[in-house]
């Protein structure tokens, strides 16, 4: 942790700029590295719209703005964002051939030291390390977006990372703030999207057999599992609620349970006829107009209210 002291963040974009930001946020000098300068200035706008949102809403002060981004660094060159860093972390797009390709080139650039780490939300970082000259030097750091305001980062390692590389990986995670937790090994989709995925599948299923519409679904998770599990997670509540009455269930409900495979057919239902939720205008919900504006404004205003309660407890 004491070695790390620049950081190199390869992209601008959703989740390249909040990346950047919270490392600036935490004292560290940020090269910011995007293709174009009009990549990078699309992401200082960023930025500097997140900034003065937290600002309103009291995580920093108005006299520390102007330092932050000071300490981001703007630039198309390779060199000068990778020469000096001491930990590398991108977001680009999700596609395992040009991770790969921007992670070689990269490398040219970096110490044997230093700690190469990928925003990726699934892709298998033994299949990007690979071709590497250090691969024990690379792990998976996930983001969960909006990356400022969700605090969990999944530290996921390859089939050659070294245990050091997560070990210090999850250390700086925690040091800037967020809440890092290590997984064992790696798996299609880590831990996060399987767990989503698959309350996702029985939630579609449920839907498409009638049993209850989108609307009743949401309330039901908002006002059950939704709030129990944000406060001690799946596991830990069935061990509260006594694991005999889970086997109990088990027993007649797994065989009921969705067990499809492949594509979701009521997600390529919606797919093929254009309906892709808030980007199109519709979904399993009408998003037409400001509907779509005003649940994503919710959402972030919520956030920053746990965020702020999380900064409280951490002081």
């Amino acid at each position: 942790m004491n070695d790390i002291k620049v950081i190199a963040n390869i992209g601008a974009g959703t989740m390249g700029h909040a990346t950047a930001m919270q490392f600036a946020m935490k004292g560290y000098q940020v090269n910011l590295l995007d293709m174009s300068q009009a990549a990078l200035k699309h992401g200082l706008e960023l930025i500097d719209h997140d900034l003065d949102t937290f600002e309103q809403n009291g995580i920093i002060k108005g006299n520390q703005k102007a330092d932050i981004l000071a300490r981001i660094v703007p630039t198309t060159d390779y060199s000068d964002a990778l020469t000096e860093a001491d930990f590398v972390i991108e977001s680009i797009v999700e596609d395992l051939k040009v991770k790969q390709t921007v992670w070689q080139k990269a490398e040219h650039y970096l110490s044997d030291q230093t700690i190469m780490a990928t925003n990726t939300s699934g892709l298998s970082p033994t299949a990007i390390q690979d071709g590497l000259k250090h691969p024990e030097n690379f792990v998976v750091a996930h983001f969960w977006n909006p990356a400022q305001l969700m605090p969990l980062v999944e530290v996921v390692p390859g089939e050659r990372t070294a245990e050091d590389t997560v070990k210090t990986t999850v250390s700086l995670m925690n040091h800037i703030g967020k809440h890092a937790v290590a997984l064992k090994k790696e798996a299609l989709g880590f831990v996060g999207n399987r767990l989503q995925l698959a309350v996702l599948r029985e939630a579609f299923k449920i839907i498409n057999d009638g049993i209850a519409s989108p609307a009743a679904v949401d309330d039901i998770v908002k006002y059950s599992l939704g709030r129990r599990w944000s406060l001690l997670g799946p596991i830990a509540s069935a061990d509260l609620g006594g694991l005999d009455v889970f086997k109990n269930i088990s027993t007649y409900l797994y065989d009921d349970l969705a067990n499809n495979t492949g594509t979701d057919p009521v997600l390529k239902k919606m797919v093929d006829q254009g309906d892709l939720g808030v980007k199109s205008g519709k979904g399993f919900y009408d998003w037409e107009g400001d509907n779509g504006k005003e649940a994503i404004l919710m959402r972030d205003i919520n956030l920053l209210k746990l965020l702020k309660n999380d900064e409280k407890h951490t002081e």
